[in-house]
């Protein structure tokens, strides 16, 4: 750059106001998006993004713009940014926040606030944000000093980018907002945290645990995904040649058409692939997390041993107990460890082959299962067909969400998305904005049920302005029928779950979206794939006969190990 450059560039700086220095340090950060709704108080903020690179997603409602920067930071490792103004726009951010604490996803949340002159008082929508948002993040913190931003901007990505990752908010006051530093400042350089190389003394350690194990078996969660991991789970199931179920989150990290495979599991019941654990006297657990999936289903007496290899410490819990933790790069930790067993140190897997033959029998009973309304295991068999195996589907919470983590097949990380932190219903269209964002060149499905796809439909709207091409299958069954399976198994009735929907195609047509109506078995499919060629944004309608989950349940129930 010239003296001369230098000097302007250094006099424009000086004299931003903090609206346009906090977006100068957004864009040293990297942010490609903030997702938002403008409001009063951050007015200026929302103007100093014209213009800077970044690109501001409009959306309809805060709630969404959360999940959109929730999911845009799980998929791209780095955090995703939503906005909103004080008050009620900030509340609006909140589900979503703790959605992305939850699911270990980098998030950063900005809010407006009211002006420091009037925040110790009763005020017009003043409220204590901090103190809201405080539980529910990692960091939650208010500027007060304009020269403070490029400090707290940089602080809140890196503990939201930190391993475990999570969401972060930062409130700024609306006459800090309009406000210039005293000196000049500029955004913080970025510091890049490696990984570190496992123990030695650890991976020793563990290796007496698995040369005395008879039947381990590898449980891969969330934060094998995050690490990108994949590789080297392949690597270590076939020197073992030991089993490896995933967790919801961890879907696709070990890929299911892999003869290793025992799925995944997360089920309310126990399902074929907690047979894998039942005889299981030790369990790898690599990237995994507790609040994924409660580990007395797999340790019901709490006498497995556990080796618990990740970026950092096990929470406590009875049925968890660690006899060894390996701390560091999990791939470094997983060639370590089998490069440290006897040559020719290997294991008999053979429940995985029956495991993955009866998942393999229930998809085959949907696929040829020609009922109507739908069984939902041909929606899943369908699904499967109509995308690659790199392309993304975001599955709702609800009793779609239950089908598709145990029964669809997943090849790559990150390809099947839910919620098994908080597990919040509404995020999967929104969030299916933020994933076609930040993968391009991936075709995205958010499949939801017509419970949760009213709760945030309005942003097919978002999605229709913005060019974003997705599609959106809604399981009809006018009921919330995660309660409903609850309740019958729980109760042996049900009440107080069912409701009406509008003409969804029509409601799709109005806000410039295509629409489909599944009128038998065979219409799916071909409407899925019509769907996925185009350009555009399609809502498709597809009736579901979900008494196939008592039946499910009841077969479970049925079943007995080991295999």
């Amino acid at each position: 750059m010239s003296t001369e450059g230098a000097t302007k560039s250094r006099t424009t700086a000086a004299t931003d106001d903090v609206a346009h220095l906090l977006v100068r340090c957004l864009r040293a950060e990297g942010v490609e998006y903030v997702f938002g709704i403008p409001g009063e108080e951050n007015i200026r903020f929302v103007d100093a993004l014209s213009g800077s690179g970044i690109r501001y997603i409009l959306v309809r409602h805060e709630q969404a713009a959360s999940f959109m920067a929730e999911i845009y930071g799980r998929l791209t490792g780095r955090a995703g940014v939503c906005s909103a103004t004080l008050g009620p726009g900030a509340i609006n951010l909140l589900l979503g926040t703790a959605d992305a604490t939850t699911n270990s996803a980098p998030m950063v949340a900005l809010a407006a606030q009211g002006s420091l002159r009037r925040i110790h008082k009763e005020s017009h929508q003043v409220i204590d944000l901090v103190s809201m948002f405080a539980p529910v993040t990692q960091w939650a913190a208010r500027v007060e000093c304009p020269d403070a931003v490029p400090e707290m901007t940089r602080k809140a990505f890196k503990i939201a980018q930190s391993e475990r990752p999570g969401a972060v908010f930062l409130a700024v006051p609306e006459d800090i907002e309009a406000e210039r530093p005293a000196e000049h400042v500029a955004p913080l350089q970025i510091d890049t945290v490696h990984a570190d190389v496992p123990s030695l003394t650890q991976i020793a350690r563990a290796v007496e645990v698995l040369t005395t194990a008879r039947r381990p078996v590898v449980l891969a969660g969330h934060g094998a995904a995050r690490a990108r991991a994949s590789d080297a789970l392949v690597r270590f199931a076939e020197r073992l040649n030991i089993p490896v179920a995933t967790t919801f989150h961890g879907k696709g990290v070990f890929p299911d058409d892999h003869p290793n495979a025992l799925g995944a599991v997360g089920f309310m019941r126990h399902d074929y692939s907690n047979f894998g654990f039942d005889t299981a006297d030790v369990v790898i657990c690599v990237g995994y997390e507790i609040q994924e999936f409660d580990p007395i289903k797999i340790n019901p007496n709490g006498d497995k041993r556990i080796v618990h290899v990740h970026r950092f410490p096990s929470e406590v819990d009875t049925h968890y107990p660690v006899a060894v933790g390996i701390e560091g790069d999990l791939s470094q930790a997983l060639d370590a460890l089998a490069s440290a067993l006897p040559e020719g140190f290997t294991y008999d897997s053979e429940s995985s082959v029956k495991i993955r033959t009866l998942l393999d029998d229930e998809l085959a009973y949907g696929r040829d299962n020609d009922a109507f309304p739908l069984v939902p295991q041909r929606v899943v068999s369908d699904v499967r067909s109509a995308l690659d195996r790199h392309d993304i589907v975001l599955a709702d919470t609800g009793a779609g969400k239950m089908w598709m983590s145990r029964l669809y097949p997943t090849y790559e990380p990150d390809t099947c998305l839910v919620s098994n932190g908080l597990s919040t219903m509404g995020f999967a269209l929104p969030g299916a904005v933020a994933a076609k964002l930040a993968r391009p060149d991936r075709r995205v499905l958010a499949m939801m049920g017509d419970g949760s796809f009213l709760m945030n439909s309005q942003e097919l709207e978002t999605a229709v302005r913005e060019h974003i091409p997705l599609i959106v299958l809604v399981l009809v069954d006018e009921e919330y029928g995660l309660i409903t399976w609850k309740m019958e198994l729980e109760l042996g009735r049900h009440s107080h779950t069912r409701f009406t929907n509008p003409d969804l195609v029509a409601y799709a047509e109005s806000f410039g979206a295509h629409g489909y109506q599944v009128e038998s078995a065979d219409q799916l499919l071909p409407a899925l794939r019509r769907a996925l060629d185009d350009e555009g944004v399609s809502v498709i309608a597809c009736p579901v006969d979900y008494t196939e989950n008592l039946r499910l349940t009841d077969r479970l129930g049925s079943l007995s190990g080991p295999f």
